[in-house]
């Protein structure tokens, strides 16, 4: 399977499209996450009553930049939550369950700094000037995600509220990785590496917006 730009090109257009369905139902909210709005980030949602307690919610989250600040940072992630309120839907206090599908061109927290490169033989790579090999290292791949979730659903007037949430979930990836310096694997895996992690995948504060 390759992964290319028009891989996520086609994510990002089914997210978009199911994000933009027209929706009449009384009550829907759409929402904007506050949070990441400095990070040049974008994170989108509509969240939907199903009855008096329960909700479901379609969330995307986008960061399109090849780099930021230097570093990979591309992430298209698409995601469906439900929820549970305790008092009344879309407000006060609430419990959910989510499942994510993320494409991504990153380089992970452990990956960030330049570090040696070593052959085969574990010795340091030489540059033609004599100098040792130094490069950064990024990696592309999709992520899976089941997890749970919480949050406050606060409501400031009729139609606008905050959304503060977070959630937490078990992660499976498949991705490859790769040396800045020249686009070669440096992994030894001869197709896709596989990790698993539970991590906190989601949250932030939600400026939402009910429709009429």
């Amino acid at each position: 399977m390759k992964f290319t730009e028009k891989l996520w090109l086609k994510i990002l257009l089914i997210a978009v499209i199911f994000l933009q369905i027209k929706i009449k139902a009384q009550q829907t909210e759409i929402k904007l996450n506050a949070a990441f709005v400095p990070l040049t980030m974008l994170n989108i949602a509509v969240e939907k009553p199903l009855n008096k307690k329960l909700s479901i919610q379609a969330e995307g989250f986008i960061s399109p930049w090849k780099s930021l600040y230097g570093k990979n940072m591309q992430i298209y992630m698409g995601t469906l939550e439900g929820r549970y309120y305790f008092d009344e839907v879309m407000k006060k206090w609430y419990i959910g369950a989510y499942g994510s599908v993320t494409a991504f061109n990153i380089q992970k927290w452990n990956y960030l700094r330049s570090a040696v490169v070593y052959d085969s033989n574990g010795n340091p790579e030489l540059l033609s000037n004599g100098n040792v090999r130094l490069t950064e290292r990024y990696q592309k791949g999709l992520a899976f995600t089941i997890g749970v979730s919480g949050g406050y659903h606060f409501r400031i007037n009729d139609q606008l509220g905050l959304d503060i949430y977070a959630g937490i979930g078990a992660t499976q990836s498949i991705y490859k990785g790769y040396y800045k310096d020249n686009n070669e694997r440096y992994d030894s895996a001869q197709n896709w590496n596989k990790s698993g992690e539970v991590i906190p995948t989601r949250g932030g504060v939600m400026v939402t917006y009910k429709l009429k």
